[in-house]
C-alpha cells in the first residue's frame, strides 16, 4: 500500500490479486478504475493458490478469496486479518460437483448414506454448498456418510482451516492418497469436488446427477439460492486506515460487470467464441433478470444466510455468523452505477 501525490490529487496504490474473469477484465486492464485508488493487479490461474498465499502471508491489499476460508476465519474469536467487500467474482450451482465411482450402485443423494464419500477440503465452498443441500433438500443425513480428505488427483492435501465438527460427524484425512485413486480402487464410493477428478475423464466415475443442470435449475427455484464461490476482500489494515476503499472498490466492480454484461447481450457479432452463446444469454437474462450476477448484500441475502447456516451446521465456523457481520460496514447500502 501506498499513498501517492500527483498535482493536488492523492492516489491510493493497492495491489489486487485475482483469478481472470471476463467480468472483472477492464479493471485488470485500467479501463475501470475506482476513484482515488490505482490497482496493481496479479493474475493467477487458480483460486487455491491465491486463498492460500493470503491467507498465510497477506501479500497483497485486495484479494479475491475462498468464500468457505473467508467465513471461517471471519468467525474467530479475534477479527480477521481482512474483511469482505460484497463484490462475487464467482458463483456456479454446484450439484454437478457430485461424483459416483462407476457400478457403486449410487442413483439418488440418499444413497450416500453409509457410503465412503472424498473430499478435497472440508471447507471447501463448492463442497459446503452440495452438503448443505444434500442435508436441506434431500434429507441426507451427513452423520450416516463416512467422510474422507485427500487431495483430487495429488496427494497431500490439507484442511486449511481449523475445524468444530458436530457431534457424530467425522472426516478422515488421508495425505498420502488421492481422491481419484481411491475412486478407481473401490475405496471411495463418491466424491464431492469443485474440480473434476482424472477418475471422471477416465470413465472411472460419473456425476450422481445425470442432468445436473435441470436438478440445479429445479434446485434454484425451491430455494432461491445462487451459490457464491469466492468473495473480495480487503487487507484490514488497508481498511482501517482507509474505509472509503470499500465502497469505491464496489463501484468499480459493478461497473466493470455491468460493461461485460452490456458487451455479451450485444448480439451485433460474437462476443463469446460459442456457438448459440447470444440465444445462451438471452435464456439467463430472462430467467435472471437484467443482472443475473449481482453483487451488493440485499440481493443475495437469501444465498448468503444459507451459507452461514450450512456453514455452521457443519463445524466451519465457530460461532453464528449475521450476514452484515461479513462485510465492511460502509458497502453494506445500495450501489448503484
Amino acid at each position: 500500500m501506498e499513498l501517492v501525490q500527483h498535482a493536488g490529487t492523492a492516489s491510493l496504490h493497492l495491489t489486487l490479486a485475482m483469478c481472470d474473469y471476463a467480468h472483472t477484465r477492464e479493471i485488470a486492464q485500467g479501463i475501470v478504475r475506482a476513484d482515488g485508488i490505482t490497482l496493481n493487479p496479479l493474475v493467477f490461474p487458480s483460486i487455491e493458490e491465491i486463498t492460500y498465499r493470503f491467507t498465510r502471508e497477506l501479500e497483497w491489499d485486495v484479494s479475491e478469496l475462498s468464500f468457505g476460508k473467508y467465513i471461517a476465519l471471519a468467525s474467530g474469536e479475534r477479527p480477521a486479518p481482512m474483511i469482505a467487500i460484497p463484490v462475487f467474482p464467482s458463483r456456479m450451482h454446484r450439484l454437478s460437483a457430485i461424483y459416483v465411482r462407476r457400478g457403486a450402485g449410487l442413483r439418488t443423494p440418499k444413497d450416500l448414506e453409509g457410503r465412503a464419500v472424498g473430499i478435497p477440503e472440508w471447507a471447501q465452498t463448492a463442497g459446503m454448498y452440495v452438503r448443505g443441500f444434500l442435508a436441506e433438500e434431500y434429507g441426507v443425513d451427513l452423520r450416516k456418510v463416512r467422510w474422507v480428505q485427500a487431495g483430487v488427483d495429488e496427494a497431500g492435501r490439507a484442511e486449511k482451516v481449523a475445524l468444530k465438527l458436530p457431534e457424530g460427524l467425522g472426516v478422515e484425512a488421508r495425505p498420502q492418497a488421492t481422491l481419484s485413486g481411491m475412486l478407481e480402487s473401490g475405496e471411495l464410493d463418491a466424491a464431492i469436488t469443485a474440480r473434476a477428478p482424472v477418475a471422471f475423464g477416465n470413465g472411472q466415475a460419473v456425476r450422481l446427477f445425470e442432468n445436473p443442470r435441470a436438478e440445479e435449475a429445479q434446485l434454484f427455484e425451491r430455494s432461491g439460492v445462487f451459490p457464491i464461490m469466492h468473495v473480495v476482500v480487503v487487507k484490514r489494515s488497508v481498511y482501517e486506515q482507509h474505509p472509503w476503499v470499500a465502497v469505491n472498490l464496489l463501484k468499480a466492480f459493478e461497473e466493470a460487470k455491468q460493461r461485460c454484461l452490456r458487451l455479451v447481450a450485444d448480439f451485433t457479432c460474437s462476443r463469446l467464441p460459442l456457438p448459440w452463446a447470444a440465444s445462451f444469454v438471452d435464456e439467463t437474462l430472462r430467467k435472471y433478470g437484467p443482472d443475473p450476477y449481482p453483487y451488493g448484500v440485499a440481493p443475495n441475502r437469501r444465498t448468503l444466510e444459507a451459507f452461514i447456516r450450512f456453514a455452521h451446521a457443519q463445524g466451519i465456523t465457530r460461532r453464528r455468523m449475521e450476514v452484515e457481520q461479513l462485510f465492511a460496514r460502509e458497502s453494506l447500502g445500495a450501489v448503484k452505477v
